[in-house]
């Protein structure tokens, strides 16, 4: 398990200062894009790996918010994108290419993040510094790595769903785990993060589950076989590791007939997560916010093709790392959160038949 300290928290204005040294490459003279990886040039490739697009959050956030800070900081740099559709050997081939293409730096968001070791010495043995975005690469030399405190996302949602449960006036009763993908390194820290609180909760956990490759239709599988074994009036929580679980596990409890819905979790605040959240089907969910996770990628990766090292006093396993705070969103939150940040306008969450309800919360 990857130690966590609760001090490596920052905020994105810290991020911010971090490397305020940073110039744009596009104003400096002289760069040619030819030199080496780390070599100081004012232009130059950069290489970006994301690992899966059934969750969202990557093609409709991660990757233009990343591409749009690169850009502002260095306009003649080129970003070489791939995703690898939850595939890590198509992930391996991808950063082969990258490679082969000429690529100064890779941020590297693994499917597999022991796999992703491999990737991360092939990058090295041709002087590609590599930075590990929001999935920790273990036992390799990567560079940094920039994310959240992941088992803090893990205590938010158990935390959550406890007190969700103890303000319904319910001390006892069965609550089934749907976790993260085996592969994913993050997913396990969540999972620990949940379980620090959901053990000693009260409740029993009458079910865990490691959700292959994350997916929704697997998570509405395997609850759709749970429904069918455990007494649903006993069902008192779902803990779901992220919003596309949290859907799958709704959509099976659903077709079973349960009315009303026992409170479940989630993560990433999805656009889709949210407005279950306002119709009341989905309880809560962690905003992680983007665009400073992304943004730091960004001047991480443009100042390592300039050939620097930005400090931080942080470090996950010896490595240097920025952590970022995680936020629980419930129905009561979600303006002073997703909709404060321009994470979403509450025209886009408050369509249809979720007008009303919108009203009532004071999303209007």
């Amino acid at each position: 398990m990857i130690p966590v300290p609760r001090r490596a928290a920052v905020s994105a204005a810290t991020l911010a200062l971090a490397v305020s040294g940073l110039a744009a490459c596009g104003g400096e003279s002289g760069g040619t894009g030819t030199e080496g990886a780390g070599g100081g040039g004012a232009s130059g490739k950069i290489a970006l790996l994301l690992p899966e697009s059934k969750t969202t959050r990557y093609e409709s956030f991660d990757r233009p918010l990343f591409e749009s800070r690169v850009k502002e900081l260095c306009a003649d740099c080129e970003i070489v994108y791939s995703n690898a559709d939850q595939d890590a050997s198509k992930q391996q081939q991808q950063a082969e290419s990258a490679i082969t293409q000429g690529v100064k730096v890779m941020v590297l968001d693994p499917v597999d993040s022991a796999a992703a070791a491999s990737v991360v010495n092939s990058a090295k043995s041709q002087g590609v510094p590599v930075v590990s975005y929001d999935r920790f690469i273990r036992s390799a030399p990567i560079d940094y790595y920039i994310s959240f405190d992941n088992e803090k996302v893990g205590q938010l949602q158990g935390q959550a769903l406890i007190d969700k449960l103890k303000e319904d006036g319910k001390s006892r009763g069965a609550i089934v785990m749907i976790n993260g993908a085996p592969t994913d390194n993050n997913a396990s820290q969540f999972k620990k993060g949940a379980h620090s609180v959901l053990d000693s909760s009260g409740f029993t956990i009458a079910a865990e589950y490691d959700t292959p490759d994350w997916s929704p239709d697997k998570a509405q599988s395997w609850m759709d076989g749970q429904l069918s074994q455990i007494d649903k009036a006993s069902l008192a929580g779902v803990y779901a590791a992220n919003d596309g679980t949290a859907g799958g596990a709704i959509a099976a409890m659903k077709a079973a007939g349960l009315d009303p819905l026992p409170p479940v979790t989630g993560q990433d605040a999805e656009l889709t997560a949210i407005q279950r959240i306002v119709a009341g089907d989905q309880y809560m969910t962690v905003y992680k916010a983007i665009k400073p996770e992304a943004g730091k990628a960004a001047e991480l990766a443009v100042a390592l093709l300039k050939g620097e090292k930005p400090a931080t006093d942080e470090k996950v396993e010896g490595i240097p790392s920025f952590l970022l705070e995680p936020v629980a969103v419930t129905a009561d939150s979600i303006k002073d959160t997703v909709v404060a940040d321009g994470f979403y306008k509450i025209e886009d969450i408050c369509t249809g038949a979720l007008a009303a309800k919108c009203g009532q919360l004071g999303l209007s």
